[in-house]
């Protein structure tokens, strides 16, 4: 059993990923695909993002990553400042690219149709699956993408704490790789929210989902 889940072996590392802190929503009214990129972190955002970081200062992490998008990497920077430590920012931590191939400039559902994009709604919530949206990611380029970048980290890491700040989507299609799920989208990541995997060479071992008592205890739990 202690091989099996990684217990009390030696040479065993630990990933830490983090969902980045709330965003700020763009209007949907008026806002554009575009603008729901790579939006920044709100107030409750930031708030959350220090609390992760304290919640994480006692620990050791010899190394911290994210992605380039602001609210991932701002939320890194709040728990690498505890360790004294730079954030790696790695392209292919970024979240799944939604109406990538669709005119960045409008919004989907003047492209698409309102009705249309109903239907498509309905299948994102009964699949779980990115390839319910159209002009978007594929599912299997999107896991692909996140579990190479992850799996790189782990490879330059063995053996030592590595935090990885970055999207509830990256979240789940790592974790839906390790567990072997089909979909994409299996549970919902708090904002600022915790999950830990045990990794040795051959081995990647699911600890703790959504670790959020931290947050809770300051009342800043959010979606």
């Amino acid at each position: 059993m202690d091989r099996a889940f990684l217990n009390g072996e030696d040479g065993v590392g630990h990933l830490v990923l983090i969902r980045h802190g709330q965003q700020q929503w763009p209007d949907p009214d008026t806002s554009v695909t575009a603008d729901w990129i790579d939006p920044p972190l709100s107030e409750l955002g930031e708030q959350q993002a220090a609390c992760t970081g304290t919640h994480l200062a006692s620990e050791t992490i010899d190394a911290v990553y994210s992605s380039q998008l602001a609210r991932a990497h701002d939320t890194g920077r709040a728990v690498a400042g505890h360790h004294d430590l730079d954030v790696t920012v790695m392209r292919e931590l970024e979240e799944i690219h939604i109406f990538r191939d669709l005119p960045q400039d409008q919004r989907a559902s003047d492209v698409l149709g309102e009705e249309f994009m109903h239907g498509v709604r309905h299948n994102f919530v009964r699949t779980k699956r990115w390839d319910a949206y159209p002009g978007t990611e594929s599912s299997l380029e999107f896991r692909r993408r996140v579990s190479a970048a992850i799996e790189s980290i782990l490879h330059r890491h063995p053996g030592q704490t590595v935090a990885v700040a970055c999207h509830g989507g990256v979240i789940n299609a790592y974790l839906a790789e390790v567990l072997g799920l089909s979909e994409d989208m299996f549970f919902r990541p708090v904002h600022a929210s915790v999950h830990r995997l045990r990794f040795d060479v051959d081995r990647r071992v699911v600890g703790v989902l959504n670790e959020q008592h931290h947050l809770a205890a300051q009342a800043l739990v959010s979606h």
